[in-house]
């Protein structure tokens, strides 16, 4: 079973399009995890960022089917920080949910195959079933990648349009009538048609905060699952994001992480512990989000 087919059985299954961000701020931790730890104190750092994680996955299994940790706030903490990581994500897979690596990976020839090889796959040495990637080095970026996903039944999400207020100084440039956003997510709907299935195993990052061309993006990639960032706290609403899924409701996953995982610091999960105010958050954001017919 292709990415594709098997991210759209997790959504089916858990009746939930939300994507959980896994970046631990240490900062933001509750105080039961980083009281009296030095801040040069990277080891029980790691460990605690560990322990806080995989609180968070048992805490939204239920209302989730895939979990994105943010590597650069593991990377952060040195090799300890890889560690947690390694841990963090053996976790998710054994609750049950799909792992997105959030790392953005992105060259050419062999040094992109070793990223490939490194990040997916059951046998790979982090295991992961899907990688975020940048394709600015060109076409040939992605083919080391396309194939390893094919081989191992794993996915990538190219960034095709983010969400950050900048994104239009490159994404938007124009070249033979295209945006460069939209050339890429031409070659991204080109690799999901060579795949079985309704969805492919080649998506693409698409965010909320540009409601309009998330919509036409929908339309250029019909077989591709839009990885879309910036509901919440970046500002995106549960009407923007609609614009992502297909005219079944599926075909998007949501990412939220500071408005899931930092949950109890909102007032309106005062009162509750840590980890309610977590569950609660994921439940009313899968609630708001478009419901898959059938």
């Amino acid at each position: 079973m292709n990415f594709g087919s098997k991210l759209e059985m997790a959504v089916r299954q858990k009746h939930s399009a939300v994507c959980v961000g896994l970046d631990p701020r240490w900062a933001n931790l509750p105080s039961a995890f980083t009281d009296g730890v030095d801040k040069l104190d990277l080891v029980t750092i790691a460990d605690r960022t560990t322990k806080y994680c995989c609180e968070v996955i048992d805490a939204t299994v239920e209302f989730s089917p895939i979990v994105k940790p943010q590597a650069a706030f593991f990377e952060l903490l040195g090799p300890p920080g890889m560690q947690a990581l390694g841990s963090v994500i053996a976790h998710a897979r054994k609750a049950g949910m799909l792992v997105l690596l959030d790392g953005k990976r992105g060259d050419i020839g062999s040094t992109a195959e070793g990223y490939a090889a490194a990040y997916l796959g059951e046998t790979s040495p982090w295991g992961c079933d899907a990688l975020t990637i940048n394709a600015f080095l060109g076409n040939d970026t992605l083919e080391p990648f396309v194939k390893r996903a094919g081989d191992t039944g794993t996915g990538i999400f190219v960034l095709v349009k983010t969400s950050n207020p900048g994104s239009g100084f490159i994404q938007d440039l124009k070249a033979d009538s295209l945006t460069i956003s939209e050339q890429v997510a031409e070659v991204v709907q080109q690799h999901c048609e060579k795949r079985d299935g309704k969805f492919g195993d080649c998506g693409a990052v698409v965010g909320a905060t540009y409601p309009e061309q998330l919509a036409e993006m929908r339309k250029r990639m019909p077989n591709a699952w839009l990885l879309i960032p910036g509901y919440g706290a970046q500002g995106g609403s549960a009407d923007d994001v609609a614009h992502g899924f297909d005219s079944d409701n599926l075909g998007a996953i949501v990412n939220s992480s500071r408005g899931i995982i930092f949950a109890y610091e909102k007032e309106e999960f005062a009162g509750m512990n840590w980890q309610d105010a977590v569950a609660s958050a994921a439940q009313t954001m899968a609630n708001a989000l478009p419901k898959f017919h059938g």
